[in-house]
């Protein structure tokens, strides 16, 4: 499902599913099925599979680069999973980064159900993964982060020091999203589900790039500006046009060149981009 579907239904779907106690159904909006692989693009990839602190197995993609310059940790944004994010997977092999990607509980072959701790459970567990598995620095890992993935990123790079972060077309919280997009809704609807960009950020150590695009419709550009005032570390912003779903396309070569030059003076790593 598209992200402007998935999170535009997020409030509709919530009222309906309020008196049954099922928001993070209304929340969260998963597919199963694997369409594509990094195959698909001619890269060599790795299935992979690891298992978060509370048991859920978790599945994902290792796409490895000739020469890496970093390792990014992925982490996707709500509607589909893995195989919606070829075009990301393309551009960030391109920028000679190792990557990896995976599956919060609940979406594409990751057992589970999704819920907002354990998203971040999940992503705590896929940088273990890095870590203890591939062996990689965490200096040298930028953890990246689209839409929903925005806060789960945020909140990765306040639990473990990263070199770099990098959030895309992403929320200051849920609940201002909320409020901007469509009414003030009582505070206990979504009690338990923060997803508070902000807050984590204000934990966050490394340097932090911000895109995001004025032509979003889901997530509107002053959310963007607000995470960057809000960042105490290096920092910097790129404006990309297009809409949610194709902004980060129609902006491939600026978002390329943006995250090109921040690895550059930020991890020291000239080498790598295609």
């Amino acid at each position: 499902m598209p992200y402007r579907n998935a999170i535009g239904l997020i409030v509709p779907a919530t009222l309906v599913l309020l008196g049954a106690g099922c928001i993070s159904s209304a929340i969260y909006h998963p597919t199963g099925d694997i369409r594509h692989t990094p195959e698909k693009a001619r890269l060599a990839y790795e299935d992979v599979s690891f298992s978060s602190r509370d048991g859920v197995k978790l599945s994902g993609w290792w796409i490895p680069s000739d020469n890496p310059r970093g390792t990014v940790l992925f982490c996707h944004g709500n509607g589909g999973n893995v195989s919606s994010c070829l075009d990301s997977v393309e551009l960030i092999n391109r920028l000679g980064l190792n990557l990896l990607i995976f599956d919060y509980r609940g979406y594409g072959r990751s057992g589970g159900s999704p819920s907002e701790q354990g998203t971040y459970a999940d992503a705590d567990a896929a940088w273990e993964y890095l870590v203890d598995v591939r062996k990689i620095p965490p200096d040298e890992m930028v953890v990246w982060g689209r839409s929903l993935g925005g806060p789960i990123a945020a909140r990765t790079a306040s639990e473990h020091t990263s070199g770099l972060v990098v959030l895309e077309s992403t929320f200051t919280s849920l609940q201002e999203l909320v409020a901007d997009r469509f009414f003030r809704a009582p505070s206990w609807v979504l009690a338990d589900y923060a997803h508070d960009t902000r807050l984590h950020l204000g934990k966050v150590d490394a340097p932090v790039l911000v895109i995001h695009s004025p032509d979003d419709e889901v997530v509107p550009f002053a959310h963007g500006r607000r995470l960057y005032d809000a960042i105490k570390t290096p920092k910097s912003f790129l404006q990309i046009r297009g809409d949610h779903n194709t902004g980060f396309v129609e902006s491939r070569e600026a978002l390329k060149t943006a995250v090109h030059d921040f690895i550059s003076v930020h991890l020291g790593r000239q080498e790598g981009a295609q």
